[in-house]
């Protein structure tokens, strides 16, 4: 065991775990206020439920066996016949537990990603039931033929460094059709936000964990690790940048929240390239990601009248999409040696960017075919979506019973109309010093 490569991918782990409650407090600071405990819940319990799914089947359908190149065998069922000590997963020696660790937390975040197109309309039940199904026919899958050396997608030579394909394609192409499925929101309007420094706290905490995310699966410390630190660096704050100056081009006035989409595009376009290319390279993909998502979520969602409440897709489908095709572009062997076929930038002719547009359009078939199957098959056995009246009310009561602010402002107000006499004589005496 190398102990400081070991060392290294706990803390990538703890990093990436940390995504998902930061996750939580991006959306939950989206929302409106009568679904900020719902929406906050629908991430954060993913956490227990993905780990639960990983443990039995995940690793198991993942990276044991193989079937046709797209899932693995039920051999390791419950990490069973599984050494945690063993170091036969990576070549940088780290226990084969880490990687099962490191690979969980991936688990976890990928289905949180797409809560945000369902906000506020989605029945609880069906989501629970929806992310079991979708883990084990579609993420594991993805897994495996990704990143496992029997899967077909590997075999073809498909490069994503960090989980441009089996996360953020996944979970965007996912967030499209359930938001096709639900139909719009009753009341069809961007919601009024319910806490912005809540977004940008839980923006600084994606940033954050997504060095777990990428630095991390170069599984250990090496010239690599540091490369994909420093593109995710730079294409986060072109991105950033890029996303602000046409919102001001646009609007005339910056906005916290543009920015936040902005630095999210980001992360997400450099993800399957930031082990594999160079400053430059970064530089450019977060400025595409971001123009290519800013274009999607002020025009194109429109037009297209698909309700994706917090832009799941907008933000992680299409810069995802890009980042995955960019690094056919971009790729250079001088970055790293993995890359046995240079991009068509760096004279490497069409064979890699093939490869990635072949993945990239083999993914978002995939996925769409295979999440309409759940959603057809799930909306058969429990409702998909919660009645107009629950919808109007918010979900945070309707399906929990609760209020972001319940202890503040709702029994402060409960009281005051209970006792609205008690109360004349001091609301008019308050009434007379304000005016």
């Amino acid at each position: 065991m190398n102990e400081a490569n070991t060392a290294f991918l706990v803390l990538a782990s703890i990093l990436v775990l940390f995504m998902t409650p930061g996750l939580a407090f991006f959306y939950g600071g989206l929302v409106s206020k009568r679904n900020v405990v719902n929406t906050m819940l629908s991430v954060f319990f993913i956490t227990g439920l993905a780990i639960l799914l990983w443990i039995i089947v995940g690793y198991s359908l993942s990276f044991s066996g193989d079937h046709f190149g797209v899932f693995g065998d039920l051999h390791q069922f419950f990490h069973q016949n599984f050494s945690m000590t063993k170091m036969t997963a990576t070549t940088t020696k780290i226990p084969d537990g880490l990687y099962s660790v490191f690979e969980m937390m991936f688990a976890i975040i990928t289905p949180a990603l797409f809560v945000g197109a369902v906000v506020g309309r989605m029945k609880f039940k069906f989501l629970f039931l929806f992310i079991i199904f979708w883990s084990i026919l579609v993420y594991y899958p993805m897994v495996h033929m990704v990143w496992s050396a029997s899967g077909i997608l590997f075999k073809m030579g498909t490069l994503d460094f960090a989980g441009g394909t089996v996360v953020h394609i996944d979970a965007g192409i996912t967030a499209l059709v359930l938001s096709i499925f639900l139909g719009k929101r009753v009341e069809y309007k961007e919601p009024e936000h319910y806490n912005l420094p809540w977004v940008l706290l839980g923006t600084t905490i994606l940033w954050i964990g997504w060095y777990g995310f990428n630095a991390g699966s170069a599984f250990g410390i090496s010239t690599v690790a540091v490369q994909a630190t420093m593109t995710t660096t730079v294409a986060t704050a072109s991105a950033m940048i890029s996303y602000m100056m046409i919102d001001v081009f646009r609007t005339g006035k910056p906005s916290l929240v543009g920015v936040c989409t902005g630095t999210l595009c980001g992360l997400v376009a450099i993800t399957p390239a930031c082990g594999y290319v160079t400053i430059t390279g970064a530089f450019f993909i977060g400025i595409a990601g971001t123009c290519c998502s800013y274009f999607f979520i002020n025009y194109l969602k429109g037009k297209l009248g698909v309700d994706d409440t917090l832009d799941a897709f907008g933000a992680h489908g299409v810069s995802g999409i890009v980042g995955s095709i960019a690094t056919g572009l971009f790729a250079t062997k001088s970055v790293n040696s993995a890359v046995t076929n240079n991009g068509l930038f760096y004279g490497g002719g069409f064979k890699l960017f093939g490869t990635q547009l072949f993945a990239t359009a083999f993914t978002i078939v995939f996925v769409s075919i295979m999440v309409i199957i759940i959603t057809v098959i799930l909306k058969a056995i429990t409702p998909i979506r919660v009645s107009e009246k629950e919808e109007r009310l918010g979900l945070d009561f309707g399906e929990h019973g609760e209020h972001a602010d319940y202890a503040v402002a709702t029994e402060a107000d409960s009281d005051v109309d209970t006792f609205r006499k008690e109360f004349k004589g001091q609301l008019a005496q308050l009434n007379g010093h304000k005016n």
